[in-house]
């Protein structure tokens, strides 16, 4: 029997993101990713006797700006507490974390699971809170001494955890994909997994289906991947499900993930609430969010990737595939955005933008950022071309030369190349019948029903006129002169 027939999984997700702060969460010294090690810290980082920390109200405006995006509900007074353990990266031997007073409750986050035919599911959220980064243990190959770098201690995150809704590992990663594009669309994070800013832990257990009782459950830490969490989930699936099946029991535990074999190991047994001896933060008062607060923040939130696929999709009328893939990059939405405002024709622009555009910007390993074509000359180049103007084929010789000179419009560059589409009907008559004179006898073969050479007395005025003959007036031309 097929065990994924017998049981199923269960799985929750806590996302820790860190927050794009110019300081860190509680202390002075700058929050920025990439230098040299143990030089972004200050006393208050290290723990000296008698410092204080000092909440950073940017981190509330960035977890209130995620919050609503999540639809949760915002916390009105929240104040901070000490989550108690050791480690050689965590200085004060506590973290400063939000316990009983989340920033955040409720909200969830609508997944479509491409490989179900974008089957859609919403996933529930418990909670979403403040808390400090530790700092980072660093091992190099050939040495036995483990290096502290504690740069990142401090350093502001939200941790989102998600209801055990999550029934296998593709809608964890489609959960997770929807996640890191809310923070990058809202600024308030970069998202960068291989870096860190962006980590999850797997809570994972498996039980037979249809049972209420929840099993065993596994924490899988710090995952710093998409592809790293679908592999752990699966392993996690295949190494529980076996125990169960060979009649043996194991313990609630921490595990980590190896990439290299695929496999989890276990770091240490789960600590309960209890071991953790949460209590009040008494260096920190609590934090009161008005209103006008909420208010401030909401007039500030950018449009978030659902409302855009929705506007591209049933306003644009585009395909889901090319509102999918436009709405994935904010930068790419935005650019989309703002070329529709100079066109009426929307697909035109998805055309260039996620072929030609994109070819580019891949080769050149560019982001759209870069991109220096203005999107107001991309929405002109696609006018020219529905104006009959420039044909395609010139349409891709002028986005070449936009390439070289950006700051030229494709209807400059097009009349500096005399690249305008022949329409001058009897000018375009004289070249027709003149080619139709070289070919004497293919004439009269087409007339006689060999009406593939149609093709070849276009191609043959494409070439006389450098590919400028407007192809409509073109084939309305030959078809008439044909038919004498």
């Amino acid at each position: 029997m097929n065990l994924k027939d017998k049981y199923e999984l269960v799985i929750g997700l806590e996302v820790h993101a860190q927050l794009r702060t110019e300081a860190k969460a509680f202390a002075p010294e700058v929050n920025s990713y990439g230098d040299l090690p143990n030089t972004n810290i200050s006393v208050v980082t290290l723990a000296h006797p008698g410092v204080l920390p000092r909440a950073n109200k940017k981190t509330f405006d960035y977890a209130i700006r995620m919050g609503l995006a999540l639809g949760s509900n915002i916390t009105r007074e929240t104040f901070f507490a000490r989550k108690n353990y050791f480690y050689p990266d965590l200085p004060k031997g506590y973290q400063i974390t939000q316990d009983k007073t989340p920033i955040c409750t409720g909200g969830g986050v609508l997944i479509q699971v491409k490989e179900e035919n974008n089957r859609e599911k919403y996933i529930n959220l418990t909670r979403m809170h403040l808390e400090e980064d530790a700092g980072k243990s660093m091992h190099i190959d050939g040495e036995e001494e483990s290096y502290i770098d504690l740069n990142r201690a401090g350093v502001p995150l939200i941790e989102i955890v998600s209801e055990p809704e999550i029934r296998n590992a593709e809608e964890a990663y489609w959960y997770l994909y929807e996640i890191r594009k809310l923070v990058r669309y809202l600024d308030v994070c970069d998202g960068n997994m291989e870096e860190g800013s962006l980590r999850c832990d797997v809570n994972v257990s498996v039980r037979l289906k249809g049972a209420e009782k929840y099993g065993t459950r596994v924490e899988v830490k710090n995952i710093n991947s998409f592809t790293n969490v679908k592999r752990a989930i699966e392993h996690e699936f295949e190494r529980q499900t076996a125990l169960i099946e060979e009649g043996k029991t194991f313990p609630q535990e921490t595990r980590m993930f190896d990439a290299t074999t695929g496999k989890t190991y276990s770091l240490r047994t789960k600590e309960s609430l209890n071991d953790y001896r949460y209590f009040p933060e008494p260096d920190l008062t609590p934090v009161v969010v008005d209103e006008a607060w909420i208010e401030r923040i909401k007039a500030q939130m950018p449009a978030l990737p659902r409302e855009l696929y929705d506007k591209f999709t049933k306003q644009y009328g585009l395909s889901d595939y090319d509102a999918s893939q436009l709405t994935d990059d904010k930068a790419m939405a935005l650019y989309f955005e703002d070329a529709c405002k100079e066109t009426k024709n929307q697909k035109g622009v998805a055309n260039w933008l996620l072929g030609a555009v994109r070819a580019y910007l891949n080769e050149l390993t560019m982001d759209i950022s870069e991109f220096e074509v203005p999107a107001s000359h991309l929405a002109g180049l696609v006018n020219l071309i529905d104006e009959g103007k420039i044909n395609n084929n010139i349409g891709k010789q002028v986005f070449a030369k936009m390439l070289e000179n950006p700051k030229k419009t494709a209807l400059e560059i097009a009349q500096e190349e005399n690249l305008v589409v022949e329409s001058n009907s009897d000018e375009l008559l004289e070249l027709i019948k003149s080619v139709l004179a070289k070919y004497p006898d293919k004439v009269t073969e087409y007339k006689n029903g060999k009406k593939g050479l149609q093709g070849l007395f276009v191609g043959e005025i494409m070439k006389a006129t450098g590919g400028k003959a407007d192809p409509k007036l073109t084939n309305q031309l030959l078809m008439e002169e044909l038919a004498k």
